[in-house]
């Protein structure tokens, strides 16, 4: 789930503080609408956004929202005053400051809502058979990396899962099945980080070949996602962001795989506990974002 961007899919979000607001511009809409963009400095993951959009969803004269991760920048497609846009966008903590406002924008084109959502109903799909052989897998080859990896995927399916669940629903509604979704994650990375701290007690002997060859699929099946994602990825922001996502999941896989390469050649276990403790603590890194969501 999934911070500048790493290699488990989520992103190192590097102490964000809450900003004062920007200065407003006078705020008459015109019969066109406006269309006001922010640089929001401290948007750097998929994570991110997913937080920006939930916190304006249902914003009264809100039009429509374009975000560009590359470029740290949202649009805000509105008509009436900005001010309780802009004190929403504050309120996360991300520096967003106001770059310009023009008078006479049309809302972004959706035309392709129905096309995006079906991509993501595979997704989910996809992420959620990883999760359950990638953790099978994991428990038999007492291998901490795999079991955190797996529990990547079912964050990453309750991201996707969010987002089809949530459509449609009021913005309340919606942060509710945030925070749910938020305490869930949490939850996982708290029981892989036991996970490792037991196995480092205890003892394991995880099986590198296996460890490898489960990391490869996985990586097969991220990068079949890239593959759904990829007439998508200069569509829509949301699609963009989960490309962003897919890919580094895609080096999260590469990360297990060269743990398990390291566990044969030194014969420990200690790279194995190494990258299960770093996907654990990036699964909490992101669930700890989400349950600072307000409304």
């Amino acid at each position: 789930m999934n911070t500048s961007a790493d290699s488990s899919g989520g992103c190192a979000c590097s102490g964000h503080c809450a900003a004062a607001p920007s200065p407003l511009l006078p705020d008459e809409a015109g019969a066109g609408g406006r269309r006001s963009t922010f640089r929001v400095p401290g948007m750097d993951c998929p994570s991110e956004e997913r937080l920006i959009r939930m916190a304006l969803d249902g914003a009264d004269g809100l039009h429509g929202i374009g975000i560009d991760l590359a470029a740290r920048t949202v649009t805000l497609h509105h008509v009436g005053p900005l001010a309780p846009l802009q004190t929403k966008l504050a309120a996360l903590g991300f520096g967003a400051e106001l770059l310009v406002t023009e008078s006479g924008a049309a809302p972004p084109d959706s035309a392709t809502d129905r096309d995006e959502a079906g991509v993501l109903r595979t997704l989910l799909a996809i992420n959620a058979a990883m999760f359950v052989f990638e953790l099978a897998s994991g428990l038999w080859a007492q291998s901490t990396g795999l079991i955190a990896d797996a529990l990547d995927m079912l964050a990453d399916a309750s991201v996707y899962g969010l987002g089809l669940y949530a459509v449609g629903r009021s913005a309340a509604g919606k942060l509710r099945v945030a925070h749910l979704s938020g305490w869930l994650q949490l939850l996982l990375a708290g029981g892989a980080l036991a996970e490792v701290v037991r196995r480092a007690v205890s003892g394991s002997e995880p099986e590198p070949l296996w460890m490898s060859g489960v990391a490869l699929l996985a990586l097969a099946a991220n990068l079949a996602c890239l593959l759904l994602m990829a007439r998508h990825r200069d569509g829509g922001a949301h699609m963009k962001a989960s490309w962003i996502f897919s890919t580094n999941d895609a080096l999260a896989n590469v990360g297990v795989i060269i743990a398990g390469g390291l566990v044969a050649a030194t014969g420990t276990r200690w790279p194995d506990l190494a990258i299960g403790t770093a996907i654990a603590l990036l699964v909490a890194s992101g669930a700890l974002r989400i349950l600072k969501l307000r409304a």
